[in-house]
């Protein structure tokens, strides 16, 4: 069944509504951003937060924060003690999330870094129960190599912009489509990893870890 507008209009108006610091986010996103379509969404963004509020994490591990609205979604979930660390190496639009994490409940519980996000992958000698990849598309699979050591059993990867606008199953042979084509036969390979894509928005990919 095709989704169509309409139907998603009506899958919207069904589903629980996002929070009006969301609404706010969404709209300057749109007004300030020259590629607002990289915002998660409603729909996407309360499947995060579903997601996220049903293993209580510890620890969120997000690459790629843009303006910052998957980050409050994923932030909804976290456990009393719990933190997101959010990396993206945008300068110029970083001060949208700045100002929407501090106006946010969650401020003290994000920790947002403006660098590249394999060196503070690197770093990070915690246990991680939850990571959300949106960002450049060649590294998702160095991404899940870094993390999967730290990412404990029954932990979950969520990956964005999996089926790539249909491109992954045409005859494209660019760069980033190929890039996705990788990740996503590097995932299903790997025993370790049970994989579920879901037809949502470009496609996410959810991946729990065994």
């Amino acid at each position: 069944m095709e989704i169509t507008p309409l139907l998603e209009d009506y899958i919207e108006k069904n589903s629980t509504e996002e929070p009006t610091l969301l609404k706010e986010l969404r709209r300057e996103t749109y007004l300030k951003t020259t590629q607002p379509h990289m915002l998660s969404g409603l729909l996407q963004g309360r499947l995060l937060s579903m997601i996220s509020k049903l293993i209580s994490p510890h620890l969120i591990v997000e690459i790629g924060t843009f303006t910052g609205y998957s980050t409050l979604c994923l932030a909804e979930g976290l456990s009393e003690s719990g933190k997101i660390i959010t990396v993206d190496n945008n300068r110029e639009t970083a001060y949208i999330p700045k100002k929407y994490f501090l106006k946010s409940e969650y401020s003290q519980k994000i920790n947002f870094i403006l660098d590249d996000a394999i060196n503070v992958l690197q770093e990070i000698n915690q246990e991680i129960d939850m990571v959300f990849l949106d960002a450049d598309k060649k590294n998702y699979s160095k991404y899940v190599e870094i993390v999967k050591p730290k990412l404990r059993s029954g932990g979950i990867i969520i990956a964005d912009n999996i089926l790539w606008k249909g491109k992954v199953v045409q005859d494209f042979k660019d760069k980033k489509t190929e890039s996705i084509r990788e990740f996503n036969s590097f995932i299903r390979s790997d025993s370790s990893l049970e994989v579920l894509i879901l037809p949502i928005r470009d496609g996410i990919s959810i991946v729990r870890k065994k």
